[in-house]
């Protein structure tokens, strides 16, 4: 695993219901609820919704100690991960950013039907290492 790899662990409380599961994750804003047709379902949109949660952040809550949980008999304590970087990957927001480039590159780039973006992103990708 690489150093930079931001990898987080956080409890969850499954709670049985008619169909499926709600879920919830409460060390993320203050409690966050999700819910999914069955565990593993259940399981994936709590990973989805941490990742949503933190997607714009750069310092994560703590998480709770899973054995300070506290659950009712019928509900199921458990941990989800995510990795940050991996998802950010998987789930990219894309933001306009102006920039300025010789104009002459714009005019041979038009002529080949470039798609600027993709190259910028492209290079981005290559100049950050990832």
């Amino acid at each position: 695993m690489s150093a930079g790899r931001k990898i987080l662990i956080y409890p969850v409380i499954l709670h049985p219901e008619d169909q499926g599961y709600s879920v919830e994750i409460p060390d993320i804003d203050h409690g966050t609820w999700t819910q999914g047709e069955t565990m593993k379902d259940a399981l994936l949109m709590a990973q989805d919704a941490i990742g949503i949660m933190l997607e714009d952040k750069t310092e994560y809550p703590q998480a709770t100690k899973i054995e300070d949980i506290k659950v009712k008999d019928e509900d199921i304590k458990t941990v989800v991960y995510i990795d940050m970087e991996e998802y950010r990957r998987n789930n990219p927001k894309t933001v306009r950013k102006n920039v300025t480039v010789p104009e002459y590159l714009v005019v041979l780039g038009k002529k080949q039907n470039l798609n600027f973006s993709a190259i910028l992103t492209e290079a981005l990708k290559n100049k950050l290492e990832l």
